[in-house]
């Protein structure tokens, strides 16, 4: 791949993503959501693999506004982890949408394996407005706690 050529992003379904980060110790969960949704609504729990997710919030709460250091603050958090650009990155948000944003800032800054947590913690609204109860991260009944 070029460098002119941005990385493509793809959409892995959560229990997919769960195998991979089990399969692989190098690979790396990143959750983008606010620090509310963190606290209360749960994180995913990865103690089991001897690990925990990387905590960068994309959007900012209440504002709503790109967070203009996003990038800067994952790559120093993924330095810190001797994380390097070929690592698979799973990005993760509350039904998958600011995850794939994030996921493509990070492959246009140069890492080459990053993907887009399908339907991510919560996924989309159920048929009476609830999230969390038929598809994402908690539907599918992988490990999470209360922030």
């Amino acid at each position: 791949m070029s460098a002119s050529q941005p990385s493509m992003v793809d959409d892995v379904p959560v229990r997919e993503v769960w195998e991979r980060l089990k399969a692989d110790p190098k690979a790396v969960l990143i959750d983008v959501r606010t620090r509310s949704e963190w606290a209360f609504v749960g994180l995913p729990d990865l103690s089991s693999l001897n690990r925990r997710p990387v905590l960068v919030e994309w959007l900012g709460f209440p504002d709503n506004r790109i967070n203009a250091e996003f990038v800067t603050e994952l790559v120093d958090q993924l330095k810190g982890l001797g994380v390097d650009p070929k690592t698979d990155l799973y990005f993760l948000c509350r039904s998958g949408g600011r995850s794939r944003q994030a996921a493509q800032a990070m492959a246009g800054a140069g890492f080459e394996r990053c993907h887009n947590v399908a339907e991510g913690f919560e996924g989309p609204l159920d048929p009476q407005r609830h999230r969390g109860t038929h598809s994402g991260w908690k539907a599918e009944g992988l490990p999470w706690a209360q922030g």
